[in-house]
Order: C-alpha cells, then structure tokens, then sequence
C-alpha cells in the first residue's frame, strides 16, 4: 500500500483520456442499465431523455474533472502513493454519489430516505468510475510497457551502433558525396565511370551513384573492411556470412535476402581467401 503509483495515471493527456472515458461510459451506463430510477427523471421521449441525462451525467463527471485537477497539480508537489490513491477514488465516488442523492432529493422531490438514496448512489457511482477507472489503468500500464520496450530497443540499437566507423565516398573530384555507417553498405558495383553503392536504407538496399571508379574506390578503403573481388564488384566484408566454393568458382552471400551472391574471379580469389581467414580466426 506504501507503493508509488505509476506516473501515468497523473500525466495530462492520461487525465483527459480518463476523463472523456468516463463521461462516455457513464452515458452508456445510464441508458443501458439505467440507474437511479433514472427512466422516470424526464417523462419524455427516448432522444430528448438522451439529451436531458447527458446533461445531467455531464454535471456528475464534473467531480472527476476537478479531482483529477487537483490530483495533477498535487502530484506536481508530493508523491501519490497506493492509498492515498485508493482514497482518492473512493472521494470521488462519495462526492458523485453525494451530488446524485441530492439530485433526487431536491430536483426530481424523490420520497425515498436519503440514506436510502445514497447507500443505491454508492453503489451505481462505483459501478460508473471503477468500471472505467480499471479498464483505463490496464490500458495505460501495457501503453506504458509498450513504449518502455520500444525505448530499450532503441537504445539497444544505438549501442550496437557507436563505435561503428563512417565511410566516405567522394566523387572524381575529391568532393564527398555520400557518408554511410559501415554496417550499412553491402556491396558496390562498377557502372560505367560511375559506382553504384547498394546501402541499407529503411531495410532495403537501394544504390546509390557516384561519378568515381573502382579503382579509386579501392585505394581509398583499402585498410577498410571494403575488399575487391571481381573486376567490376567491391564487397563489404563486415556483411559477408558465408564463403560457398562449387564446379563454377566461389561466391560470397552477405547477409540480406536482397543481396545476389557475389563471384569472385581468379584475380582476387587469393585476397579474398586470405581475408577470410583472417576473419575466421578472430
């Protein structure tokens, strides 16, 4: 009972949410279950009893309004504990069963005792908040899991992600054109005077084209993870999962279902070998 409630059963838009939710639920109630005697307050048709217990069930939820207010700002200055919360609701429901019994007395001159009246007040006016109240606090809590879990694996996601090195691609010019994350960059193909790097954008590979030769390209990465392996194809080693050798030559499948496995010629297959053993044996 000494615990803290969830900050979430205070935050701003949450109070909102709780309070449209309950004028809403307290309007079906009425007129489903009807309450209160509530069918003999209004001796008029079904849409003009709908307009009058409305207004009336709009009043009652003013009670909410102004505790949930001073719930908010009182939160602002101290910590709301469990009880403190269960009290608070039951308040809420004393103070609307409160205005319902005086409702019946005064305006709608109902000869029942008033305990009568506010013991049947009580119970209806815990059946309109705590319905709602509790359907709200279960939604609110896997909300709140939800963007937790959401957070957490974000964060997980940019932990993986520092320490990763940028890579650079200038054009002919010596001007840069395209920085990517190591880890995005897959394969890059040779097209003419131009270089097409296939990098990871939205779980896709898309190209990307530069004015640049292979060549060029090769020379710059060449302490990189970047390693030629045919003539006109330079692969990232670092997506690389798995070197396949068949009657045809070898081939390197990196890891994206988008991604063609990649020969290798005869040229570079003794780098590309040598490269991959030293990848094995880290």
């Amino acid at each position: 009972m000494n615990q803290k409630i969830p900050a979430y059963l205070y935050e701003k838009r949450n109070i909102t949410r709780l309070i449209i939710f309950t004028a809403l639920f307290a309007l079906i109630f009425i007129n489903i279950y009807q309450p209160f005697d509530c069918r003999n307050w209004f001796p008029v048709s079904e849409n003009m009893f709908l307009l009058f217990s409305s207004l009336v069930i709009l009043t009652g939820v003013l009670v909410v309004v102004l505790s949930r207010i001073m719930m908010y700002f009182y939160a602002l200055r101290k910590e709301i504990f469990l009880w403190q919360y269960i009290l608070w609701i039951a308040g809420e429901i004393g103070a609307m069963a409160m205005f319902y019994t005086l409702f019946q007395s005064i305006v709608l001159d109902d000869h029942r005792s008033f305990r009568e009246m506010f013991q049947q007040s009580i119970i209806n006016t815990a059946l309109v908040l705590l319905l709602p109240y509790s359907i709200l606090w279960l939604y609110f809590s896997l909300r709140d899991k939800s963007i937790k879990l959401a957070k957490l694996s974000q964060s997980d996601e940019n932990v993986e992600s520092q320490g990763m090195p940028m890579l650079n691609f200038l054009d002919e010019k010596r001007e840069l054109r395209l920085s990517v994350r190591s880890d995005q960059v897959f394969w890059i193909e040779a097209a003419d005077n131009y270089i097409k790097i296939y990098c990871l954008q939205k779980g896709k590979i898309s190209p990307y084209m530069i004015r640049n030769t292979l060549k060029n390209l090769e020379n710059s990465f060449s302490k990189s993870s970047l390693i030629r392996c045919n003539r006109s194809t330079i692969v990232n080693f670092d997506q690389v999962k798995m070197l396949r050798r068949d009657q045809t030559g070898i081939f390197l499948s990196l890891n994206h279902d988008q991604a063609p496995d990649i020969p290798v010629s005869k040229t570079y297959t003794g780098k590309v070998l040598s490269r991959f053993s030293q990848f094995k044996n880290q």
